[in-house]
C-alpha cells in the first residue's frame, strides 16, 4: 500500500498535467439488469480509460475514450461525407463520455474468473440499477488496475473533502471502497437475466427510498439495489469531514401559539443516491408561534427530535399536491445545506399544514397578521407557493420545445486580447487583472449590435458578431462628471437609440447624467428634483431606446413620476408625478410597448399601471421578501419579479368575469377573477448540491425575458452564484418539474442578459471577464453539471493549453474574451 500511495503522489505531480493514469484498452458497456428497455449495450467496442484532472481544485473526471484502429477514423469520416454515416457519431463528444469522480458513482473494481478484470459505476442520469462496465483487455496487467482504483480513490477523497489526498490516511481512502455492495451484473446479453416483474413502480413511489415495501415484487426489486451497512470504519475527523447525513436536530423553544401540528412521512435527501431517504414512518410537524415576529418548524416523534429550525423565507418552501409533500431546505452554521420532505396522508392534511406554514412564513417576512389580509390575497399567497402547472393560453401552446445541439464547426478558436487596448497584439490574452475593480453591470443595445460592461469607472464596449460571439471594439477609461470627478456608475441604461447612455452616482440621487457614447464622455448632469430622489429608472417603454425618445420614468421610495431632459432646472414633470402619503420603499420599475408600467417594492408587491399620474390599476399583494428586478413582457401579459431566493411570474390576463380578455394593467382584476402567480425556484434539492458546491445560499441576479421586436418570450435568465440559469417559459406553463438548464463558471456571475432579438445567445459578465454563451451549452442540472465541467474548454483544440492560469491559453467561444480593462 506504501508503494502505490507513493505512485500516486508521483501520478498527481504538476497542476499542469491534465491525465493522471490511463487503462489503454478495453471494452465499454452501460448494463441495465432491471430495465426493459434492453439488458447491456456496447457503448465502445475499442476504448480507453483515464482518471484527468479539471480546471477547479480537487475536481477530476473519468473519461471514457472510444480508440480507433489505424485509418479507421478516416474510413468512418468518408463513409459520414457520403450520408451512410451519422455524422453526429464522429464528434468529439460522441467518442467520449465523462463522469465527475463523486462516491456517488460507487466507483469499483472486481476480479473475475480467469484474468478478466471490470471498472463498474452507477449511471446517476439512468434508471435505477443500472451501471456502467469498462471490461479491461487481458494485456493490462493488475497492478495497472489497482494503481488505478487507488487514484480513483483519492481523487473522490479530494472532492468530498476539498484537501490534497496526502493528507487521506489508508482508513479513509478505505471508505471509498465498495466492495460490499452486490456483484456487477455481467456485462454481456448472453447473461440477461429474465425478469418476471417489468419495472412499474407507482409514480408516486418512485420519488422516495424507503426500507420498507408493500409489494412483494417491489420488495424483490428493491433488495437487489439496496447495499448492506457499509461494514468499514471510518476514523475521519469532525472537522475534516463533510457529512451530509441529516444534522443532529434541536429541540422546540418556548410558543405562544400552535399554527399547525400534522402527521406526516419523514424524508431525507440522500447525496449520494440522489433519492429522497424515508427516516420515520410516522413523524409530527409542528408550526409554532415564538412571539415578536419568530416562528418555527419543529419534526419530532415521541422520543425523538428530528429537526427544529426558525422559519424564514431561506428555507425555500415547495408544496406539491400531486404527491402530498411539502420540501423544504435547512441550513447549518457551518452553511452546510439540506433538504427535507414531509409526506402527508392526503390533501386535507397538507392544505391544513400549508395554512398554518404560509401564515408563519407571510408574518415573519411583513410583521403583520395574516388575519388582516383579504381571502383574494391569501389564496394569491398559497398559489405562489403552489408546484401548480398555469393557464398557457392558445399562443403559448404552440411553441415548440426545440432541442438545441452546439455545432463544434462555428468554434473560434482565434485569441482575443482582454485588455481594452486598442494596440494590443492579437495573441496578447493576458488574464489577470492589474487593478481591484469588477465587472459588475451589463446594458446591451437595441439599436446596435454593442454590449457594455461597467467595472469601476471604466466601460467595455464589445461587438456582437454574426458568429455570436463577443469582439473587444473599445474602452471609455474614464466615467467623471462634468466638473471631473472620477465615479463607479450604480445604475446605466441606453438612451436616444444606443448614442446616449443614463448613469446614476451612488453618492447623489437626486442627479443623473447623460454619457455621449460617441464621445465617450459625460456632456450633462441633470437635477431631477431637490427633494424627490431617483431609486431606479427604466425607459419610457418597452423598446424606447431605440428611438429618439427623450423622456423616462422614474422612481422615489414613495413616488412614480416622468423625467424630461428639456425641462430647465428639475427634470421631473411634475404634472406627471403620482406620489404616496406612506413609504412604499419602490425598489424597480418596468415598462411593457405599450409604456404600460409596473412597480415593485421592497416589500414584495407590485403594482400595474397603464399611464403615470393616477392610481394603479391592479395591485398585487406582497408575498413578503424585497423585490430586486422588474421585467415584463412587451405585450404586457407576463409580470417577472426577482426576490433573492425565487423568481415570481405573474400572468396578467383576465380569463373570466366582466373584464375578460383585459390586462391587469388595463382593468382591476374582478372579485370572481384573480391574477395567476408562480413561484419560480431551484429544487430544495438543487438549493443544497449548489450549497454543497459553493458554501453559498441562493442569491439571484435580476432576471430577464429574452427581448426582440415582435419576437415571443420563450426564455428567463438569472444567476446566482457561479451559475447561470435559464428558465423555459412553456415548461414552467406546463407545470413541469425543474423546467431550467444550468452552466457553471470558476467565478461567481455578476451580470446577465440575453443578446436583443435573440433567446439562443446569453451575455455574461463575470468578476474579470465577459463572454457570450450559446444556450445550447447550458445542461440539465445533474451532479456533474452542478459540479461542474471545467475540462471540456480546455480540451477543445490541441493547441490550447489546459487551465486558465496559462499564459499562453487561447481563447474558444464559451471562454472569456475580456477581463480587465
Amino acid at each position: 500500500m506504501f508503494v502505490l500511495r507513493n505512485v500516486g503522489k508521483l501520478i498527481f505531480g504538476s497542476s499542469n498535467q491534465e491525465t493522471l493514469i490511463e487503462l489503454p484498452q478495453g471494452q465499454l458497456y452501460l448494463v441495465r439488469p432491471l430495465s426493459p428497455k434492453g439488458y447491456s449495450e456496447l457503448i465502445f467496442k475499442d476504448s480507453s480509460a483515464c482518471i484527468r484532472r479539471t480546471a477547479q481544485d480537487f475536481q477530476y473526471q473519468l473519461v471514457i475514450r472510444r480508440v480507433y484502429e489505424e485509418g479507421e477514423a478516416e474510413l468512418l469520416d468518408e463513409e459520414g461525407e457520403d450520408g451512410e454515416v451519422d455524422p453526429d457519431s464522429l464528434d468529439t463528444e460522441g467518442d467520449e463520455k465523462t463522469f465527475l469522480l463523486d462516491e456517488a458513482l460507487h466507483f469499483r473494481v472486481e476480479n473475475r474468473e480467469g484474468s478478466e478484470r471490470v471498472l463498474a459505476w452507477r449511471d446517476l442520469s439512468g434508471d435505477a440499477g443500472d451501471v456502467y462496465e469498462f471490461v479491461c483487455d487481458t494485456s493490462i496487467k493488475p497492478s495497472e488496475v489497482e494503481q488505478f482504483d487507488l487514484v480513483a480513490r483519492q481523487c473522490q477523497y479530494e472532492r468530498k473533502y476539498r484537501q490534497p489526498h496526502t493528507t487521506a490516511s489508508d482508513e479513509d481512502l478505505q471508505s471509498f471502497v465498495f466492495d460490499h455492495e452486490y456483484p456487477i451484473p455481467p456485462a454481456s446479453p448472453l447473461h440477461s437475466p429474465t425478469l418476471q416483474v417489468t419495472r412499474s413502480l407507482d409514480s408516486v413511489d418512485s420519488m422516495f427510498s424507503s426500507t420498507k415495501h408493500t409489494a412483494n415484487s417491489g420488495a424483490k426489486r428493491e433488495k437487489l439495489l439496496e447495499p448492506v451497512d457499509d461494514p468499514v470504519p471510518t476514523t475521519l475527523s469532525k472537522a475534516k469531514e463533510r457529512d451530509m447525513a441529516p444534522p443532529e436536530g434541536a429541540s422546540q423553544p418556548e410558543a405562544v401559539e400552535i399554527l399547525a401540528a400534522e402527521v406526516a412521512e419523514l424524508h431525507f435527501f440522500d447525496f449520494p443516491s440522489g433519492a429522497f431517504v424515508q427516516q420515520d414512518a410516522s413523524v409530527t410537524a409542528t408550526v409554532t408561534d415564538l412571539g415578536n415576529w419568530k416562528y418555527w418548524l419543529q419534526v419530532s416523534t415521541a422520543d425523538k427530535d428530528w429537526l427544529g429550525i426558525p422559519i424564514v423565507a431561506d428555507i425555500n418552501p415547495v408544496f406539491n399536491f400531486e404527491f402530498l409533500s411539502f420540501i423544504f431546505n435547512q441550513f447549518s452554521e457551518d452553511g452546510s445545506a439540506y433538504s427535507w420532505l414531509l409526506r402527508f396522508k392526503d390533501d386535507a392534511t397538507l392544505t391544513r399544514f400549508q395554512e398554518g406554514l404560509l401564515q408563519a412564513l407571510w408574518e415573519q417576512l411583513n410583521e403583520m397578521k395574516w388575519s388582516k389580509i383579504k381571502d383574494k390575497e391569501r389564496d394569491y399567497v398559497a398559489d405562489a407557493f403552489n408546484d401548480l402547472a398555469m393557464d398557457e393560453g392558445e399562443d403559448l401552446q404552440t411553441v415548440e420545445e426545440e432541442e438545441e445541439e452546439f455545432d463544434e464547426e462555428e468554434e473560434d478558436d482565434r485569441p482575443v486580447s482582454e485588455r481594452y487596448d486598442s494596440d494590443e497584439e492579437d495573441d496578447d490574452v493576458e488574464t489577470k487583472p492589474k487593478d481591484k475593480e469588477v465587472n459588475k453591470q451589463i446594458a446591451v443595445g437595441y439599436k446596435h449590435d454593442r454590449s457594455f460592461v461597467v467595472r469601476g469607472s471604466k466601460i467595455g464596449v464589445f461587438k456582437h458578431t454574426p458568429k455570436g460571439q463577443l469582439e473587444f471594439s473599445t474602452n471609455i477609461s474614464k466615467v467623471e462628471t462634468p466638473g471631473g470627478e472620477l465615479f463607479s456608475p450604480k445604475k446605466v441604461m441606453l438612451h436616444n437609440e444606443d448614442r446616449n447612455l443614463i448613469l446614476q452616482k451612488d453618492s447623489d440621487p437626486n442627479k443623473l447624467y447623460r454619457m455621449d457614447l460617441e464621445y465617450g464622455k459625460v456632456v450633462d448632469e441633470w437635477n431631477i428634483h431637490e427633494d424627490i430622489p431617483v431609486v431606479t429608472f427604466a425607459p419610457e417603454n418597452k423598446f424606447a431606446q431605440m428611438t429618439h425618445e427623450p423622456t423616462f420614468l422614474g422612481v422615489s421610495h414613495n413616488a412614480l413620476y416622468r423625467v424630461d431632459p428639456r425641462l430647465s432646472g428639475s427634470k421631473l414633470v411634475d404634472a406627471q408625478l403620482k406620489q404616496y402619503a406612506s413609504k412604499n420603499d419602490f425598489s424597480a420599475i418596468a415598462t411593457t410597448e405599450k409604456g404600460y408600467i409596473a412597480v415593485a417594492s421592497n416589500k414584495g408587491d407590485i403594482r400595474l399601471f397603464d399611464r403615470l399620474g393616477i392610481n394603479a390599476k391592479t395591485h398585487l399583494p406582497a408575498l413578503g421578501d424585497p423585490i430586486v428586478g422588474m421585467d415584463v413582457s412587451a405585450d404586457g401579459r407576463w409580470l417577472l419579479a426577482t426576490c433573492k431566493t425565487y423568481l415570481l411570474l405573474v400572468d396578467t390576463l383576465q380569463k373570466t368575469g366582466k373584464n375578460e380578455g383585459k390586462l391587469g394593467f388595463e382593468k382591476s382584476f374582478a372579485a370572481d377573477s384573480k391574477p395567476q402567480p408562480r413561484r419560480l425556484g431551484l429544487t430544495p434539492e438543487h438549493v443544497a448540491q449548489f450549497a454543497y458546491e459553493t458554501q453559498k445560499g441562493v442569491d439571484f441576479t435580476p432576471a430577464k425575458f429574452n427581448v426582440g421586436e415582435g419576437a415571443e418570450e420563450t426564455s428567463i435568465i438569472t444567476a446566482t452564484g457561479p451559475y447561470i440559469i435559464e428558465w423555459s417559459l412553456k415548461k414552467v406553463l406546463s407545470g413541469k418539474k425543474a423546467p431550467y438548464m444550468i452552466k457553471r463558471y470558476t467565478d461567481d456571475v455578476k451580470a446577465d442578459d440575453f443578446k436583443f432579438g435573440s433567446d439562443k445567445n446569453v451575455i455574461v459578465a463575470l468578476p474579470h471577464e465577459v463572454n457570450m454563451v450559446d444556450k445550447a451549452r447550458l445542461k440539465k442540472p445533474t451532479r456533474e453539471s452542478i459540479a461542474g465541467d471545467f475540462l471540456s474548454a480546455a480540451r477543445r483544440g490541441s493547441g490550447r493549453i489546459s487551465t486558465p492560469q496559462s499564459g499562453r491559453y487561447k481563447l474558444g467561444r464559451d471562454d472569456i474574451v475580456n477581463s480587465p480593462f
